[in-house]
């Protein structure tokens, strides 16, 4: 296939290491990137004078307002295939879901793309998935070492202990929790409880409870762990 007929595709990222090493990687196998960007008026800029195929975003491009920019690209071309990259595990611990991500996204979660074999399935099934207005999904190893990757306890979590979680990363009181979310102190600390036998965290005097069940949510993000 020469290169004419590939799908061209715009990378959008403001760390500058992963853009050019994700670029650089891909070209090396064969993709079309016809653009870098790192701000959100050049992406918009781009998009409107390259007319890419396919936009592979990083999910906290732009003060992560991805999900804005893609409904905006999609208002230009209801046919764009878009790609997200993230180093979280769950979008809901992010405050973001399933039905605000718009139809035929891909969600790639990047400590599985040294695999590039993924990272380009996402592109093709991209283009796919936009045309047939298939609902947004996560492409997964099929197989590859980096399959279980994907695995993450957090997706067994109902949408109240994923808001609870957040909440109490946030540093809130178990109090301030439970006037946040209209319900009793008390269903609070049971949701907590249940948070951290979830997450395999063991009651230990010598460790605060709640810093712990912090760092594995900063650990579930992809966030640095400094706690």
């Amino acid at each position: 296939m020469s290169i004419a007929t590939l799908p061209r595709v715009m990378i959008a990222t403001e760390d500058a290491f992963e853009l050019t090493t994700v670029s650089a990687s891909l070209r090396l196998h064969g993709v079309n990137i016809v653009a870098e960007v790192q701000s959100q008026i050049v992406a918009e800029n781009t998009f409107r004078s390259l007319q890419p195929e396919v936009v592979l975003f990083d999910l906290l491009f732009a003060d992560s307002h991805v999900i804005e920019m893609i409904i905006g690209f999609r208002k230009t071309n209801p046919e764009v295939g878009i790609v997200i990259m993230t180093a979280c595990v769950d979008l809901r611990l992010l405050g973001i879901s399933a039905t605000s991500i718009p139809r035929g996204v891909q969600i790639v979660l990047k400590r599985s793309i040294a695999d590039l074999a993924i990272l380009n399935s996402a592109i093709t099934q991209s283009l796919e998935s936009s045309s047939i207005k298939a609902t947004a999904q996560w492409v997964n190893g099929h197989g590859s070492s980096y399959e279980n990757a994907f695995t993450s306890v957090i997706h067994n979590f109902t949408d109240i202990q994923v808001t609870t979680l957040r909440l109490l990363a946030q540093g809130l009181s178990n109090s301030e929790i439970a006037k946040v979310r209209f319900v009793s102190e008390k269903s609070v600390e049971q949701i907590v409880a249940r948070i951290a036998q979830h997450l395999d965290v063991l009651p230990d005097r010598a460790k605060n409870l709640r810093v712990v069940i912090t760092g594995e949510y900063f650990k579930c993000i992809g966030a640095p762990r400094h706690l």
